[in-house]
C-alpha cells in the first residue's frame, strides 16, 4: 500500500510513534462543525494543551489540500475554525474524492479512526460518538461511526453517544457489531451532557490500566474493531436531565419541521441546542471534551507501557 503520497504525519507525531510514546488522536469535525468561531479553534488548542499537560502528545487529524494530515499546527487549526461549515464534513465515503480532488475535509469520528490506524495511533479522544438517530427505524439514519467502531481497532474515549440520538438503539447496534462499551468508573452510559442516560455499559472498569489491558487483549485475540470508553462529564458541568432533554426535543422538532436530515442534522441540532440553552450546552460540551482528553492521555500512557 503506497500511503506516502497521501498520508502526512508531523515530525513530532512520527518521532513519538517510533519511540512508543503516548499519542492521542483528535478529530477536526468538532472544530469546523461542532462549535462557532473562535471557540472552536480555541477549544481545540486548549484540548491539545490538556493532553500535553497530562503527559501525552496530541495529534489532531484533518484533510488539507487532499493530504491526510496527522498532527496539525495551531495555524491549521485556526484555518479550519475560520472556514467552519465551508470545510466538508468527511466520513469514510468522502475520503477518496476529497483526496483525489485535493480538497479540505474535517474528519468525523469514523475518519479520525481510519487516519489514526494508518498512522499507528491507538487512542482517540472526542466529545460523543455518532449513533442511531431518532426515527431511524424509518429513515435508516445511522452514523458511519458505528460501522467504523466495528472494523477499526482504536479505543475511543467519549461521553457516550451524542444525546440527540436514540441511545437505546445505538447500544443495541454496538452490541450486534461486537463493540464493547466500557464505562470508566461508571456502570451507567453517560448521556453526553448528563452523567447517566438510563442505559448500562457492558463493563465497568475503574482504572485506565484495566482499560488498556482489556484493549490490548482484544487486539491480541485478533478481535476486529475498536472499543468505546464511556467517560461521564464531570459533575460540576453536568446539566439537569429534564432541562437538556426538553431542549433536545425542541431542537429535534425544529429539525423535522425544516426537513434537515443526514450529515446536516448533528451540526444543526447542536447549534439549536446552544441557542435554546443560551450557551450552557456549548460550555458543557467544551468541558466534557477536555475531560475526555485527560482520560485519553492517561489511557495512552498505560497502553504505551504494555506495548513495549
Amino acid at each position: 500500500m503506497n500511503l506516502e503520497k497521501y498520508l502526512v504525519i508531523s515530525d513530532e507525531i512520527k518521532n513519538a510513534l517510533e519511540n512508543n510514546l503516548p499519542v492521542v488522536a483528535l478529530e477536526s469535525t468538532i472544530i469546523s462543525h461542532g462549535m462557532p468561531y473562535p471557540q472552536n479553534s480555541e477549544s481545540a488548542i486548549r484540548t491539545q494543551n490538556v493532553i500535553r499537560e497530562s503527559g501525552a502528545i496530541p495529534a489532531t487529524v484533518a484533510i488539507l489540500g487532499g493530504k491526510l494530515k496527522v498532527g496539525l499546527t495551531d495555524e491549521e487549526i485556526h484555518y479550519l475554525g475560520k472556514k467552519g461549515y465551508d470545510v466538508r464534513k468527511a466520513s469514510r465515503r468522502d475520503l477518496a474524492v476529497l483526496v483525489s480532488q485535493k480538497l479540505d475535509g474535517a474528519t468525523t469520528v469514523a475518519t479520525t479512526m481510519i487516519l489514526a490506524k494508518l498512522a499507528g495511533i491507538k487512542v482517540f479522544a472526542t466529545g460523543g460518538i455518532g449513533g442511531v438517530h431518532r426515527g431511524a427505524e424509518t429513515t435508516m439514519d445511522i452514523s458511519a461511526d458505528l460501522e467504523e467502531l466495528a472494523m477499526t481497532d482504536v479505543a475511543v474515549v467519549c461521553s457516550g453517544a451524542k444525546s440527540i440520538l436514540d441511545l437505546g438503539l445505538t447500544m443495541e447496534y454496538l452490541e450486534t457489531k461486537g463493540v464493547p462499551v466500557v464505562g470508566y468508573q461508571t456502570e451507567d452510559l453517560p448521556g453526553f451532557y448528563t452523567r447517566e442516560s438510563g442505559f448500562k455499559v457492558d463493563y465497568r472498569l475503574d482504572t485506565v490500566k484495566e482499560i488498556a489491558d482489556a484493549f490490548k487483549t482484544k487486539q491480541e485475540l485478533g478481535l476486529m474493531g475498536g472499543m468505546v470508553v464511556a467517560n461521564p462529564i464531570p459533575k460540576e458541568f453536568a446539566l439537569d436531565s429534564d432541562f437538556i432533554n426538553g431542549a433536545i426535543n425542541e431542537a429535534v422538532k425544529e429539525a423535522e419541521k425544516q426537513g434537515i436530515k443526514g450529515k446536516a442534522a448533528t451540526p444543526f441540532l447542536l447549534s439549536k441546542l446552544k441557542e435554546i440553552t443560551k450557551g450552557v450546552s456549548l460550555a458543557s460540551n467544551i468541558e466534557l471534551v477536555l475531560n475526555n482528553a485527560r482520560v485519553a492521555a492517561q489511557l495512552a500512557i498505560e497502553y504505551s507501557k504494555i506495548s513495549k
